[in-house]
């Protein structure tokens, strides 16, 4: 399971996201976060690898959290 949280200091700009991911039912998640200058949800090299871990997790199962959670 992949789960996706963006965060920013405004509620319409998000300038980092953690990716969570959970190899094994019961496994503690491991966690990745990238930062952006701008907007993460629109920065191609943050999608671009959040795309490739979600492929290499094999995830069955992908999650976000809805909104922009604030730092």
């Amino acid at each position: 399971m992949v789960s996706l949280e963006y965060f920013g200091k405004a509620p319409d700009s998000a300038t980092e996201v953690v990716v969570s991911f959970t190899e094994e039912e019961g496994a503690d998640p491991q966690k990745q976060t990238f930062v952006s200058g701008g907007d993460a949800r629109e920065d191609e090299t943050i999608q671009s690898t959040l795309v490739k871990i979600i492929e290499r997790a094999d995830a069955k199962t992908v999650t976000e959290i809805e909104g922009i959670s604030t730092l």
